[in-house]
């Protein structure tokens, strides 16, 4: 009976496509299943022999350090190149995105503090 390998829901392109490559290598019998029209299936990797799931798991948990190696390698080289994602970059690239959204965040919390107050309960 087949055995769920890897979720592949949120999982970047790149990711699942050296996932696959990885277990066509090692000569691994694997199908893909998808999310469908609406997204309501489990998009993932299932090994189709029990027999060869330890040896997939292990070659996926082996991968999967490796990359949490070279994305911190890529993250730090971004930092210390002054070009990673942050807080401020967010804001100095879209200014009017960034204050619509925090205003939109605050008028939510003014909503819903009004109405609580409103019907009597306080806080």
């Amino acid at each position: 009976m087949a055995k769920l390998l890897f979720s592949l829901r949120d999982v970047p392109d790149e990711e699942v496509n050296d996932v696959v490559e990885l277990l066509e290598t090692n000569e691994l019998d694997f199908y893909e299943t998808f999310a469908g029209n609406w997204g309501a299936s489990t998009p993932a990797l299932w090994i189709t022999h029990d027999e060869d799931y330890e040896k997939a798991f292990g070659l996926l948990s082996e991968y999967h350090q490796q990359r949490a190696i070279a994305q911190q390698e890529i993250y730090k080289n971004l930092k210390e190149e002054g070009m990673h994602k942050s807080l401020k970059s967010n804001f100095l690239q879209r200014p009017f995105q960034f204050i619509t959204y925090i205003g939109g965040m605050v008028f939510i919390l003014y909503l819903s503090v009004k109405l609580l107050s409103d019907f009597g309960l306080s806080l």
